[in-house]
């Protein structure tokens, strides 16, 4: 199978499997209780990683009681009816890269996830939309959401890494939104050759669409 084609797979494969962990009517209780109950929230502005040709912006949301972590995103005007790696990124500046960082792939000049790593810092947590949420799941292309009609709505309760919820209380964390269409073909493929976290995958499926620091 080609690499199209099993993307293609994969889109099918992902759109039916985004899960709503916990009720609505439970869920929604989260964002009253901010403040109380020991409960903290921390936001980020997602914005185009523009210099990828990318549109992509939205917020993303993070309540936070312990380690027990509700992740809500909402991106817009991402490459529709593909799956978008997502993470929180650590051990970094606590911010998000500037055209600056860019490099050279295969005579473009674009973002790649490695050129941001001073900026924004390694993946801690894979936000997945079910199983592992450990950088292990970094690429698992068929657990991450599938942005429908060009937007991504997601929203998972789940356990994070005594790392990751210091990072977020210590405003080292960013939220890191990949997958770009940066010849505007409309799907995943070779302008800027091969992706340099797994060479079976073009770059674009990896690069960062949009980005944007937890407070």
């Amino acid at each position: 199978m080609n690499l199209t084609s099993r993307l293609a797979c994969l889109t099918v494969a992902t759109a039916v499997t985004v899960p709503m962990v916990m009720g609505s009517a439970q869920a929604d209780e989260w964002s009253g209780y901010a403040g109380y109950h020991g409960v903290e929230k921390y936001t980020a502005d997602l914005l185009p990683v523009k210099i990828n040709n990318s549109q992509a912006s939205g917020t993303a949301t993070v309540w936070l009681e312990g380690e027990t972590a509700r992740v809500r995103i909402r991106v817009n005007d991402i490459l529709a009816d593909h799956p978008h790696a997502q993470h929180i990124h650590i051990g970094g500046q606590g911010e998000c890269p500037t055209d600056y960082d860019a490099g050279v792939h295969n005579g473009q000049r674009a973002l790649s996830t490695v050129d941001g790593l001073e900026a924004y810092g390694a993946v801690e947590t894979s936000l997945t939309t079910k199983g592992d949420t450990s950088a292990d799941s970094a690429l698992a292309v068929d657990r991450f959401p599938t942005a429908s009609g060009g937007t991504i709505s997601y929203d998972r309760t789940f356990e994070l890494s005594q790392a990751a919820a210091d990072a977020i209380r210590d405003d080292n964390a960013v939220i890191v939104v990949h997958g770009i269409d940066y010849d505007g073909d409309g799907a995943y493929g070779d302008v800027l050759g091969a992706s340099e976290l797994d060479p079976s995958l073009p770059m674009e499926a990896t690069n960062p669409a949009a980005c944007g620091p937890l407070h």
